[in-house]
């Protein structure tokens, strides 16, 4: 993110400008059970927050009374921003919130604010954008201090309790000592973070050209690491939007090299310590540059994302090892971050017993122990050798080899590795089992399932395996019957939770996964979900100004978030342009594309200074730039047809069938009795229809 104008010419005010004010009464507290200290957190369901209840630190929920109670006490604000699985939130609050003199200072000069980012994605947002303009990087715990009326003066993350004592005490002096130029500075802040959210709109028609995308690509291509995958650093996360992105383009290119890029990354991923060898899922980033040692805290949105990888991966390289990765991710979903009715937890935490990574890694005398005669192959299959421990006698499983190369190495069949792999991770798991299992973050975040249900469908298109479909389906009907508050989605659900508020990005990826099961099942009520939830997101969210989308619905925060960048998580702006794409494709609606192609002609300059930070919007510009084929078929037979034309990898087509007649545009008069057509069309041009799959990739090659 760009520092402002109004920011560059301040710099070197901003190391001290950090500020804070005056004294605060303590707040009595009844203390609850054995707990010394309760706060107003305890009322709280976010098992984040809950976490905090019992420090002394007089924790207050984030809340517009709090802000007003700050202004009426002429106190600053601390809002301190983490989430449950967050490993070094935690070390800050043992070493520094626990801490009575640290609380102490706290609660006499501040009114002290504690948000879980996954609950209010929105007030993370302005703050980690302040802090990102302040000190040009961010992370968690984040924790900013504010004037009452929230614009920001300070950010920072960790802190030791020395540090954080050193900031609070400067903060307090420059506050009592010079309250107009603390005013001024946040002022600049709060500019910054207005203008980084501003998107100045196309004004002109705008034609896309193929050589757009390849610029991008040859831009970003400078940054892969072609040797152990993904993109150069000290650390790498997994980006599933970038990767998915850049299949799309390799195949409709003939990009052999960022084929070859991508198909490397996957495989070292996949080989590498990011993966659960033994119980399967992933973990949140690489702390290495060849995703050797994790960090381990597993969440839903990667998973969920990776499955739809791994998924049109298979497709395109017919990996067994893809489809292996694929179900027992799924596999360990269903087993450790589903709930009883059918939703899928947020996260489960790093730590264990105040270390992280415990749960998960392997001591070599233990491994000996468990694995007796096998343990001299097995090292050798998972590297456990002194060169690749993490830490002195502390391993994580990886592999280096190739099963069939390291089968040969070994003289045993690869049949026989697999069946001394199965007997191994039987052991290992049991052993696993007996320890103190990492927490969970038991939220259900509406956006996140949303990408679950879009990776199972994946799944089901790549595998057809029935019972992926289903789990799809079930698990938008568990969103829809607890996700919604008063007619409209709460972006988190938990029993006793007080939420309400739902977010753009909830709207959006609930509408994609609609959008896909329509195409999986045919059935006509998910693209009616998908086009009702569109609408909303038009009526609650959009910015007349820019033709973009806001990210939430309120004015309450010190300014208006438009998302545009993806991350971790793709950019609800992204996926809205996209929703609308596809969805006036279905219906011939011209003014959603019109729409859609408005949105990505604003944002192509953005894409153009950084193509790796806005891969859905590359998406979407492929989509505008290459063919882009709708592909009906209509006709009782009409589900071996598509599942048929989905073994293929086919990037920039829509497929959708119908078993009866239909008003819809791409089937209208299309069906006819006991016969099965596939129609291949291209902006409402169609050709002649035929009746195998084979005859319509013939069709959509010669166009």
């Amino acid at each position: 993110m760009k520092p402002s104008t109004i920011f560059a010419k301040t710099t070197l005010l901003l190391a001290f400008l950090i500020s804070t004010s005056c004294k605060n009464k303590e707040e009595k507290v009844e203390v609850v059970e054995n707990h010394k200290f309760t706060n107003a957190l305890v009322n709280e369901s976010s098992p984040y927050l809950l976490q905090h209840a019992h420090n002394p630190v007089n924790w207050r929920p984030w809340s517009q009374e709090a802000l007003e109670d700050a202004k009426r006490e002429n106190k600053l604000v601390l809002v301190s921003i983490g989430y449950s699985s967050c490993h070094w939130c935690h070390v800050m609050e043992e070493e520094t919130f626990e801490d009575e003199e640290v609380a102490k200072v706290m609660n006499e000069n501040f009114i002290s604010i504690k948000v879980d980012r996954e609950e209010r994605p929105d007030v993370d947002q302005i703050y980690m954008t302040a802090l990102q303009l302040i000190s040009g990087n961010g992370g968690w715990p984040l924790n900013v201090i504010t004037l009452p009326n929230g614009k920001p003066l300070y950010g920072g993350t960790y802190h030791t309790k020395d540090q954080w004592t050193q900031v609070l005490s400067k903060i307090n002096d420059l506050y009592k000592n010079d309250p107009q130029k603390a005013e001024e500075y946040a002022d600049m802040v709060a500019a910054g973070i207005a203008e980084a959210n501003t998107i100045v709109p196309n004004q002109k028609d705008v034609t896309f050209d193929k050589k757009e995308v390849q610029a991008n690509v040859e831009l970003w291509r400078q940054y892969w690491d072609l040797e152990y995958g993904g993109d150069m650093g000290e650390q790498k996360f997994m980006i599933p939007s970038n990767l998915m992105f850049l299949l799309d383009y390799a195949i409709l290119q003939k990009d052999d090299q960022a084929l070859a890029h991508v198909k490397n990354t996957l495989d070292k991923m996949a080989k590498g310590g990011i993966y659960d060898h033994l119980a399967g899922g992933f973990y949140r980033y690489s702390t290495d540059s060849r995703w050797k040692v994790p960090h381990f805290e597993k969440m839903l949105y990667d998973n969920a994302q990776l499955i739809s990888l791994y998924s049109k991966a298979y497709t395109v390289f017919g990996d067994s090892e893809y489809q292996r990765i694929v179900w027992e991710t799924i596999d360990f979903l269903k087993r450790e971050m589903k709930n009883e009715e059918g939703g899928y937890y947020a996260a489960l935490d790093a730590d264990t017993e105040g270390e992280e990574g415990k749960f998960y890694v392997w001591g070599k005398q233990e491994l000996q122990e468990i694995l007796e005669n096998d343990f001299e192959l097995f090292s050798k299959y998972y590297s456990i050798n002194e060169t690749d421990q993490w830490e002195v006698d502390t391993y994580v499983l990886h592999v280096k080899m190739e099963d069939a190369d390291f089968a040969k190495s070994e003289g045993i069949t690869k049949g026989e590795l697999q069946s001394r792999k199965e007997k191994w991770h039987k052991s290992l798991l049991e052993a696993r089992s007996r320890r103190i299992a990492p927490g969970i973050d038991d939220k259900v975040i509406t956006s996140w399932n949303a990408l679950l249900i879009t990776g199972l469908v994946d799944a089901y298109k790549a595998f057809q395996q029935e019972s992926f479909l289903q789990e799809a389906q079930h698990t938008l009907e568990y969103l829809l019957e607890n996700g919604m508050y008063r007619g409209n989605l709460v972006h988190t659900y938990k029993e006793g939770s007080n939420q309400k508020e739902g977010f753009l990005e909830d709207y959006t990826y609930l509408a994609q996964s609609a959008l896909e099961l329509y195409t999986a099942s045919f059935d006509i009520q998910y693209l009616e979900i998908a086009t009702e939830l569109t609408e909303k997101a038009e009526e609650k969210y959009a910015d007349e100004t820019t033709g973009m989308y806001f990210y939430n619905e309120s004015d309450e925060l010190i300014a208006k978030i438009i998302k545009t960048d993806d991350g971790v998580l793709p950019s609800p702006n992204a996926i809205m342009a996209s929703n609308l794409f596809k969805l006036g494709h279905i219906d011939y609606n011209t003014e959603y594309m019109e729409r859609s192609k408005k949105m990505l002609a604003s944002i192509t300059p953005l894409i153009e200074e950084s193509p790796s930070s806005y891969s859905k919007w590359n998406s979407l510009l492929l989509k505008n730039t290459f063919p882009f084929f709708e592909i009906a078929v209509v006709g009782s037979n009409v589900k071996p047809v598509v599942q048929g034309l989905q073994k293929h990898y086919l990037p920039n087509t829509l497929i959708v069938g119908s078993k009866k007649n239909s008003d819809s545009p791409l089937f209208k008069d299309r069906f006819i009795e006991e016969e099965t057509y596939i129609y291949v069309c291209q902006n409402t041009t169609c050709k002649l229809p035929v009746k195998t799959v084979e005859r319509a990739l013939d069709q959509m090659n010669n166009f």
